[in-house]
């Protein structure tokens, strides 16, 4: 074996034992936990007030891995973030859906525009086909 060949080897083998990076960990930015549905299909609404078992079942989790953020819980869509004023909005990037949160540290602020803004935190809006899905809930 001639000495190219061998310092090649040892190079490939340093190589293998020399540990990668860690790929990018999930880091969960936003949780939430809906206390209304409200279902519309253009020729009815239904609003629907749910129970603790069940919300937790349609539960809104943002996750961000590196620069990119996701729905992670629809199936992991990913999502942009746009901040404006006292409101936090991520949008599917297929067209999905948003969610728009409350911005840390605006909660007293934002509360001055309304009963809305006073007992949620989030609004979750989902498409399916025609029809939507609506979630309004507080941070988990």
């Amino acid at each position: 074996m001639t000495q190219r060949c061998v310092l090649a080897i040892l190079i490939v083998a340093t190589a293998l034992l020399v540990p990668s990076p860690a790929a990018p960990q999930a880091t969960t930015v936003f949780a939430g936990i809906p206390g209304i549905k409200i279902s519309e299909g253009g020729v009815e609404r239904v609003p629907e007030n749910l129970s603790r078992e069940r919300a937790v079942n349609v539960s809104c989790v943002i996750s961000r891995i590196g620069d990119r953020y996701y729905w992670a819980s629809r199936e992991n869509k990913e999502m942009t973030r746009v901040a404006s004023g006292a409101f936090i909005t991520f949008f599917a990037v297929d067209g999905a859906g948003y969610v728009r949160i409350v911005a840390p540290g605006m909660k007293q602020a934002v509360s001055l525009m309304g009963d809305t803004e006073t007992t949620f935190d989030y609004v979750e809006h989902a498409l399916i086909g025609l029809k939507s899905v609506t979630y309004y809930g507080v941070t988990r």
